[in-house]
């Protein structure tokens, strides 16, 4: 689970809420659900209208990455390939068949069923670059739905403020209640402002961040089964492997050396 995201959501509005209550204001002044119907329901029609229904669907259920990351650490994975490593040198690439079988990350499985039905590492690669490159596309779109709701939202929010604005314009027959309309109005931004740089903007870049690590564990699978296919001495592709990992091997070569 990573709490960095809930911790940051939660310090997010939390300091916003805490630091206008602290200078006097009243929390039911920011409460306005049709400045939030406004926002909310202007800034989704505009992502329905830029993208395709499923791919904002997919979007949505992509927040799930934001706190339970996606695949197996690096390390963890880059020793898993080590130990195939040594098997197929000790016993031949198909006596992977089994692992394969019993793998249930689809993308290491797909590697290890194309080494032991024979294929080269040019043919490995070149098969799964296919499936990265929609792996690349879907990950990518993803991350650039919130982007676009992170850039409709303040102008929505604008939007939603000069529409509280001609509201109380209309209404200047009781010039005592105008401050009052004029702070009601400017909700509305308050609000397309938060939900973009509080909410929208900072789930698209962690969503670029998983996208970047899915990618590069897939890197990683490519790698180390396409050196176990050419036949590299284990300890040469745990070597290889490393690159991927190098804040983890750099920690563990501190531990030896203390």
């Amino acid at each position: 689970m990573d709490l960095a995201t809930v911790i940051g959501v939660l310090l997010g509005f939390g300091a916003v809420i805490a630091g206008f209550h602290l200078e006097g204001g009243h929390l039911a002044s920011i409460v306005q659900p049709t400045a939030a119907l406004i926002v909310c329901g202007g800034t989704l029609g505009a992502v329905l209208v830029q993208f395709p229904l499923a791919q904002v669907i997919g979007a949505a259920a992509g927040m799930k990455k934001l706190i339970i990351p996606p695949g197996a650490n690096l390390a963890v994975l880059s020793a898993k390939l080590v130990e195939l490593a040594q098997k197929a040198r000790r016993d031949g690439v198909v006596s992977l068949e089994a692992e394969a079988d019993e793998e249930d990350d689809p993308l290491l499985k797909k590697a290890l069923e194309l080494a032991v039905d024979g294929l080269d590492s040019r043919s490995i690669r070149d098969t799964m670059d296919v499936a990265l490159s929609s792996m690349d596309e879907h990950g990518e779109g993803e991350s650039r739905v919130f982007e676009a709701a992170g850039g409709y939202s303040p102008t929505v929010g604008i939007l939603g403020a000069v529409l509280g604005l001609i509201h109380v314009m209309q209404n200047l027959s009781d010039p005592a209640k105008l401050g009052a309309g004029i702070a009601v109005a400017f909700v509305g931004t308050i609000y397309g402002v938060g939900l973009a740089n509080l909410f929208a903007l900072p789930v698209a870049g962690k969503l670029k961040t998983r996208h970047q690590e899915a990618m590069l564990k897939a890197e990683l699978i490519v790698t180390g089964i396409c050196s176990i296919v050419d036949g590299e001495n284990p300890r040469m592709i745990e070597r290889k492997l490393a690159g991927f990992t190098p804040h983890a091997h750099a920690s563990a070569r501190l531990k030896e050396a203390a």
